[in-house]
């Protein structure tokens, strides 16, 4: 995974896309992907681990949610997930035959340090250990994440992610896992999408620990910045210069459903709320303005203390981008209501100060999620991210989708739905390449079938398909066609291509 020097963001951005931008035509150059490209697949600890509480395993916001009844669908928890805990050399085995150079998980942050606090457990690291022992043994790059929503309950007892003390513990737990594991890990991640564990988190109850005040989604969204910031110097504290820091954002691609004035400014606010509240503080170095106006009715933003922002804008070697579907917005009609943001039903926004917004689902086909297709989307994002950050490189830490998927009679699982899916997405990617776009690499979510959080066991993202009573692994076609583009860089039916 080959990377520039790391490098701050030199340019004031834009305050919002909401009309798409021209594809880059199928040039020769455009059909190459380059030289050195990353080809990953992700996980994330609750998602697959299981093992709850196993070798001093402590329960997390998402143990807690998961076992409050009418949280999670079916009442699905993430006690067993898919056992990974104890199939990890099967999984390792599966990525190696799929030819990936690069494995993104995250680390358990009870599994490592069950309270927050104090020293580390060593049979947790241990898991962690062996696991990148594997990988690397296999010729498979450990991209780990420090966080992927897993906080421990004591914290959350204790306030959480709008308590400033929690940006501290988080620092502390950083350097932990760097002391452990810097000796094999390269590449690192902060945070996997603090948007989700802000705003669903704290603002619509969603997803753990299932609190519902804006205000304290605002406070969250900032300590978990100033956390990010305490990370990535812990982590450069303790790694060696050529270690890699970033962090991972969902940026969403709004847009607005017509070009009337007032859509185009429900767009801004909303593009304000899911993007620049940590673009803005993480890559300038501030919290855009009219941010600020839009929620003063809520708060004064006190909790931003002097400091802060110089704390979270650190430098950055690159930054990751999961990617699913766009987003269409409207100024409200009649009621105020958020509408189907794609997010979770819930009586309360995710979205604070933008009770006039209304959200509308995009036309055409949509995955098992209810999440429209769309690559343009994808495409426009990322032309977005090179004119707003022009020196910051780019990876594609997630993409991918949920089908109803089924194990035929033969015992396969045929899912052409996905494999379109991805070629759309893997081709929006090439063509922003080709117009200027620094794209590293691509994680396909996600390996394996696992926990769907709110949605339990219900929805299926995985290349390899998970039968959950008996714990079988089968790679789906997407599985094999995903080998096949990594093996060869270039996407199939295309012809054979040089690099």
């Amino acid at each position: 995974m080959p990377l520039p020097p790391r490098s701050t963001s030199g340019r004031t951005h834009v305050t919002t896309v909401t009309r798409r931008v021209a594809p880059a035509p199928e040039t020769t150059d455009a059909v190459r992907f380059p030289q050195g490209f990353t080809w990953g697949t992700a996980t994330a600890a609750y998602q697959i681990e299981g093992a709850a509480a196993v070798d001093g395993r402590t329960p997390s916001i998402w143990d807690t949610y998961s076992h409050t009844p009418g949280r999670v669908r079916n009442g699905d928890t993430g006690d067993v997930a898919t056992d990974h805990y104890h199939r990890w050399r099967e999984d390792v085995a599966i990525m190696a035959d799929l030819g990936v150079s690069a494995y993104r998980f995250s680390l358990s942050w009870p599994r490592v340090q069950p309270t927050g606090r104090g020293p580390a457990v060593q049979k947790g690291l241990d898991f962690y250990r062996a696991l990148t022992d594997a990988l690397l043994e296999n010729g498979i790059e450990p991209v780990v994440t420090l966080y992927h929503w897993d906080l421990p309950q004591e914290l959350e007892d204790a306030g959480g992610w709008p308590e400033r003390v929690t940006t501290d513990r988080f620092a502390d737990y950083a350097a932990l896992a760097a002391h452990a594991l810097g000796d094999r890990v390269k590449t690192w991640t902060t945070l996997n999408e603090p948007w989700c564990s802000a705003f669903l988190g704290y603002g619509s109850g969603v997803h753990a620990p299932g609190r519902t005040d804006p205000v304290a989604a605002l406070r969250a969204a900032h300590h978990l910045n100033l956390a990010h910031g305490k990370a990535v110097q812990a982590l450069r504290a303790e790694l060696p210069s050529s270690a890699r820091a970033s962090i991972t954002l969902n940026i969403h691609h709004v847009r607005a459903l017509t070009e009337a004035a007032e859509d185009l400014d429900a767009a801004r606010r909303i593009d304000a709320l899911a993007n620049r509240v940590f673009t803005g503080p993480i890559l300038e170095g501030r919290y855009p303005q009219d941010l600020l106006q839009d929620t003063a009715g809520l708060t004064d933003w006190s909790f931003v203390r002097d400091g802060d922002t110089a704390t979270i804008h650190q430098p950055l070697d690159f930054l990751g981008v999961n990617y699913y579907t766009p987003t269409l917005v409207s100024a409200a009609t009649g009621e105020a209501g958020h509408g189907s943001d794609g997010h979770g039903a819930s009586e309360h926004s995710p979205w604070p100060g933008a009770d006039q917004v209304a959200f509308h689902r995009p036309a055409g086909s949509t995955t098992a999620m209810g999440w429209a297709v769309d690559p343009s989307g994808l495409y426009d994002l990322l032309m977005r991210l090179k004119a707003d950050f022009p020196s910051m490189p780019l990876m594609i830490t997630e993409n991918g989708a949920a089908f109803d998927d089924y194990v035929n009679p033969e015992g396969e699982v045929s899912d052409p739905e996905r494999i379109a899916y991805l070629h759309g997405h893997l081709s929006a990617v090439r063509r922003a390449i080709a117009a200027g776009a620094d794209v590293r690499g691509y994680f396909l979510w996600s390996l394996l079938d696992n926990f769907e959080w709110g949605y339990g066991y219900s929805k299926r993202f995985g290349a390899v398909y998970v039968d959950y009573p008996t714990g079988k692994r089968i790679p789906k076609a997407s599985a094999r066609w995903y080998a096949d583009v990594a093996r060869t860089g270039s996407l199939p039916g295309e012809g054979p291509r040089s690099h």
